[in-house]
């Protein structure tokens, strides 16, 4: 995920703080994981080291530290060209669901419990997220149905593998 870029796309809006930021991140993908707070913080240290935020102000006002951070020209320039480029296809990347089942297989697991558990859970958060409104911002809905397109992908893909798997041990017999 490239979370210093939507920093800066959050920042675009105004000068924030960390905790607005944060807010902010769980708002646009309400259906996705909270940004954690500290990586929320590594990020804006990085981007000021790099000159892409700065530092507007700095309160305490008897709590914790306040620091507000905005978006600086070069920042915003470095929005425009991340938003101009094209996402490149994921050709050939593996995550978890898919190492889990290749080292299932690889070892002996239970592969094909596995693929009925993982099975199982992508229905549950189809579920989840087709039962409940997505919400009032207008990209919320986009967001869902991203997700849900994946999910229904990640489905036809298991059944796939399955199916493959269980011609494997059929054939080997």
């Amino acid at each position: 995920m490239a979370t210093a870029e939507l920093i800066l796309g959050l920042l675009s809006g105004g000068p924030a703080h960390g905790y607005d930021v944060k807010r902010g991140h769980d708002a646009w993908f309400p259906d996705s994981r909270p940004l954690a707070f500290g990586q929320v913080y590594t990020t804006l240290g990085r981007l000021e080291r790099d000159g892409l935020v700065e530092v507007v102000e700095k309160t305490s006002a008897g709590g914790p530290d306040r620091t507000v951070y905005a978006i600086t020209t070069k920042g915003r320039q470095h929005l425009r060209d991340w938003l101009h480029d094209a996402v490149p296809p994921a050709w050939g990347s593996a995550d978890e669901m898919l190492r889990k089942l290749v080292t299932a297989v690889r070892t002996g697991g239970d592969a094909a419990g596995f693929l009925a558990r993982q099975r199982a859970g992508h229905l549950r958060r189809i579920r989840e997220l087709q039962e409940s409104p997505p919400g009032e911002d207008p990209t919320a809905g986009l967001v869902r149905s991203y997700i849900v397109a994946h999910l229904d992908a990640d489905l036809r893909w298991l059944d796939t593998a399955l199916e493959r798997l269980t011609d494997d041990k059929e054939t080997r017999r």
